[in-house]
């Protein structure tokens, strides 16, 4: 999600004043009078908080724990813990993830014992010995372990997105549930909460360890951290960062995570965050029975930290790092839940949109740097507003400072149009709309209130006071907070960061994984008996409306009974492989007006009326979206029609957009993930593929622009289809595009294409890229030819559930729980994306530099020789089948499933031969699919890495090594 729009989103939406309800003498709660969400918010006698908001679109519940507690709260000398404690907490209790926890725990005591003598330890000598001592024990604790039971619980009931993240102020446990298992997932939450075992604990670290070093290489991140060390020198914010320093990662403390856990993990300082389809009566009374008999801490500690003192002169600040050079600049703010933030969303708003801000039309639109954005940050006892700028080519930082700060001066001398008010208030509304439609959104609206400490009153009524600011408000506002030197400033340069260090991998004896092991507590949790819920599968000639246009353009219509937003799209089957310019066509046309409108008026307008439009050719399919709100639909239909028709060349904006995209494409060379995308396309495709399929330095600069509006002008002249899923009835929508989509009286068929040939891989080779990191990305990818079956399509995702799907696969168990190889793993067969490819056999780790062969061994193990487990067989099967009863396609996604299903050949919901396949499946399906499609292929490996720091030797060994240059995968 948009950064800018997830900071207001999740602060701000709603609307009036707290009011009591009651379900029942015994269960009192709080509500709002005209709340959108209807909320219900309970107190129980321990002090839980408990939000509800009930949304019947599907048979499902998002479900988020939040604890008041994060990296802020993290001891000095163990920094980290909280997000090193949130890994923790997937590792089961002493009822699940164990066979026999009281033989378990005094091994599990003597690991903790021998990491308090390890942390305080500092001969490297006599540290090694002792990490052998905590791997020996661990291995021998291990047998008594069931490795990823609660993902194994999760999947059992039909879990999906189980998962947890941790910022400075919260940790957050997420889980999105069927609506039938409330009372099976109250029960298991409650145990883990109450009783939560730290077990497995040096691989784990190992895992943080990994996504440690994966940060290293984001220079955003590190930014960002500076950022925050610039404008809080005095709060854990700016002192400590969330995911901790290499050395205290390296010396842990389960003593002090203990006493954390017992510290802040208790029911007043906790929330249960709920939105889907429950009665919130049965609801609370389940929540109670399990967790009304956790005990608060009624000494629970409040951070006291001395007050930041004023910034008078700007604080400087370096970051170095790979990628491309770019300027931040931050000013302190209050809490999330001041005021004043209402009041800083306003502005942000005034100075960048995306579409109309002063930011938008001053520098985008003018093209004066080649990027420039702003959005609020806000957290629970401070926020910050962030200005930040990208220089194009021969541009110094220090430049692109200076044109921000000159926005923001046009704002404190009110130099802006007070007509971007009310579209901004319009914005917020259609955003609001938005968010309401989705229960993620819907239960983290709680989730901040509850952290950042604002009533649920203010959060609703929060619109309603923005909508009453006047232009005087945010000048003041403005001269006020936002000066010429109260703020940070960041250089992010290019070089090298002289804060890395380089740590040898430990040796890890793997641990024991007990695969066909299962608790007491799991065998309850698959023996109970819920009331069945029927899956519900699309019937495209019920579900869709089958329209036909003027000149017989096919129009497939779905109704929102929801709301007042729409979206309407052409799709045009032909794209950047039929025309390479088409995708350059398309940025030209964001600086383009008319011949009576400039490209600023157009923007203004579109962002006026609350709705976005824009031209995405892919390489297959071209996509003219428009969307917004509906009300105003027909005039935004004519305005895009208009600027499709009648674009007007600009010769100089073409001039300063080939610049642009040409330092674009050097900056991407920098980039870690763009450098390992690259090669993957190049290893699967070869060097002529999709991505190298643009037009080349030469090409821009001798094509006329004229040219490329040639082309905007034409593309309603191709044969095309048009979607939609809005309020408006058939025959309105039909009316608006005869009347408004400009085509000719017969369509032209798109253009030939160039088809790209993926690589068969009938012998192992290895590609080698470079990338200076400390960390490296390997993939393998194998291709043996075969065309997209639907009949094998059950058992490919089947196994790919079992294999290589989420937490409890085998992948993940080997690759990370067991060894503690990686942060991420994972493997699978790929359906084509259309019947003309072939399927895919592929793997993805990333790792440290010194684990690259430990992780290609293991692969190459698992895949070959792939462990058999009927329990997690069987909790791979039920957990699919549980998903497919609950799972529900909705709204537009219904018209996406469509065309889905027609660029395979088919004319029915795919999930109905998954799910009626899946009723008789048995392990020996799985064993005889990956016997079939899995064993024994060969590899084309891509490695993106340091060629110093890899063994090359040993990948000799695998296949010849092919090492390309940068400008190979890129192709420029």
């Amino acid at each position: 999600m948009n950064k800018r729009i997830r900071q207001f989103g999740f602060s701000l939406l709603l609307l009036a004043t707290l009011g009591l309800g009651s379900c029942s003498s015994k269960y009192s709660y709080e509500t709002v009078p005209n709340d959108p969400l209807q909320a219900r918010i309970y107190t129980l006698d321990n002090g839980l908080k408990v939000y509800m908001t009930v949304n019947k679109d599907e048979p499902r519940i998002q479900t988020y724990i939040a604890v008041r507690v994060g990296g802020k709260n993290d001891p000095a000398e163990t920094t980290g813990l909280a997000h090193y404690f949130e890994h923790l907490m997937f590792k089961g209790t002493n009822h699940f993830g164990t066979q026999n926890y009281e033989v378990e725990k005094p091994l599990l005591d003597q690991i903790e014992q021998t990491f308090e003598v390890y942390r305080k330890t500092t001969d490297e000598a006599e540290r090694k010995a002792l990490y052998h001592v905590i791997d020996s024990l661990s291995f021998e604790a291990s047998k008594y372990a069931i490795p990823n039971e609660y993902d194994k619980l999760m999947a059992a009931i039909g879990a999906n997105g189980t998962n947890a993240y941790t910022s400075y102020d919260v940790t957050c446990y997420t889980e999105d549930i069927p609506s039938n298992q409330v009372e099976n997932w109250a029960k298991i939450q409650a145990d883990r909460f109450k009783n939560c075992v730290i077990r497995g604990f040096h691989t784990e670290l190992e895992t943080v360890y990994e996504e440690k070093n994966m940060s290293l290489t984001q220079d955003g991140r590190k930014v960002y951290e500076q950022t925050l060390a610039a404008l809080f020198p005095h709060h854990p914010y700016g002192t400590q960062t969330v995911l901790g320093t290499q050395e205290d990662l390296k010396n842990p403390s389960i003593t002090n995570i203990k006493n954390y856990f017992k510290t802040w993990y208790v029911p007043n300082n906790m929330a249960i965050c709920l939105s889907g389809d429950f009665d919130p009566d049965q609801m609370i009374a389940t929540i109670d029975k399990y967790f009304g008999d956790m005990q608060p801490n009624p000494n629970l500690p409040k951070l006291d930290l001395p007050k930041e003192t004023p910034i008078t002169a700007p604080v400087v600040r370096e970051v170095f790092g790979p990628e491309a050079e770019n300027v931040s600049l931050a000013w302190r703010f209050p809490g999330a839940a001041s005021k004043d933030i209402e009041t800083l969303q306003i502005v942000s708003q005034i100075l960048y949109n995306g579409q109309a801000g002063l930011i938008d039309l001053d520098l985008a639109q003018q093209q004066k740097t080649l990027l420039a954005y702003c959005y609020p940050m806000t957290m629970s006892d401070y926020s910050a507003f962030l200005m930040a700028g990208r220089p194009k080519a021969g541009q110094t930082l220090d430049e692109v400072k200076d044109l921000l700060l000159g926005e923001l001066k046009k704002l404190r001398d009110g130099d802006f149009d007070e007509s971007l008010l009310e579209a901004n208030i319009n914005n917020f509304k259609l955003y609001q709309l938005k968010q309401q439609e989705s229960n993620d959104a819907r239960a983290d609206w709680f989730v901040q209130s509850f952290i950042n400490g604002s009533q649920w009153a203010d959060e609703v009524t929060a619109l309603d006071r923005m909508a009453k600011l006047t232009k005087q408000d945010i000048v003041d506002f403005a001269n006020k907070y936002l000066k010429d030197d109260n703020y940070a400033i960041i250089y992010k340069r290019q070089g090298k960061d002289p804060n890395e260090k380089k740590i040898e991998k430990p040796q890890i004896t793997p641990i024991v994984m007990n695969r066909d092991t299962v608790s007491a507590f799991l065998k309850e949790i698959q023996a109970s008996t819920v009331q069945p819920i029927e899956p519900v599968f699309l019937d495209f000639s019920k579900d869709l409306t089958q329209l036909k246009a003027k000149d017989d353009i096919p129009v497939i219509y779905r109704h929102n009974s929801t709301n007042d937003l729409f979206e309407l799209i052409y799709l045009f089957d032909m794209g950047n492989r039929n025309d390479k310019a088409l995708g350059m066509a398309a940025q030209y046309l964001e600086y383009l007006g008319t011949s009576d409108m400039t490209p600023e008026q157009v923007k203004s307008e579109f962002y006026r009326m609350a709705c976005t439009f824009y031209v995405s050719p892919g390489s297959e399919r071209t996509y003219i979206v428009l969307s917004g709100l509906n009300e105003n639909m027909p005039k935004a239909v004519a305005l895009f029609e208009k600027l499709l028709a009648d674009a007007q060349v600009n010769p100089e904006a073409y001039n300063n957009l080939v610049a642009d995209l040409l330092k674009s494409r050097s900056d991407a060379k920098l980039n870690q993930s763009q450098n390992f995308s690259r090669l993957m396309v190049y290893t699967e495709w070869g060097p002529t593929n999709y991505a190298t399929n643009q037009l080349s330095e030469a090409e821009l600069k001798a094509m006329d622009p004229q040219q490329l509006v040639d082309r905007i002008h034409q593309l309603n002249s191709y044969k095309h289809r048009i979607t939609y899923y809005g309020p408006s009835k058939t025959e309105e929508l039909l009316a608006v595009i005869n009347k408004e989509h400009r085509v000719p009286d017969t369509l032209k068929d798109v253009p030939q294409g160039i088809e790209f040939k993926q690589q068969l891989t009938p012998e192992t080779k290895v590609y080698i890229a470079p990338y200076e990191a400390k960390n490296i990305y390997m993939a393998q990818i194998s291709n043996r030819g075969e065309k997209y079956d639907p009949a094998i399509e059950p058992g490919r995702k089947l196994y790919n559930e079992y294999f290589g799907g989420g937490m409890n696969s085998i992948v993940f168990q080997e690759m990370r729980e067991s060894r503690g190889l990686a942060y991420s793993a994972w493997a699978g067969m790929d359906r084509p994306s259309l019947p003309k490819y072939n399927y895919t056999v592929s793997t993805y780790i990333a790792t440290q530099n010194d684990k690259l062969m430990d992780a290609i061994r293991t692969f190459n193990d698992i895949i070959d020789n792939m462990p058999q487990s009927e329990a997690a067989f069987k909790l791979a099967k039920e957990g699919l089948i549980a998903r497919l009863r609950t799972e529900r396609i909705l709204k537009s996604d219904i018209i996406w499933a469509y065309i889905n299903a027609q660029d395979m050949g088919e004319t029915t919901d795919s999930r109905i031969r998954l799910y009626n396949d899946l009723q008789t499946a048995t392990l020996k399906d799985v064993i005889d699919f990956q016997q079939k499609w899995i064993k024994g292929r060969t590899y084309n490996y891509c490695i993106l890495g340091d060629k110093k720091e890899l063994d090359m030797e040993s990948l000799k060994k695998i296949g010849p090594v092919i090492e390309l240059t940068t400008e190979d995968i890129f192709g420029y």
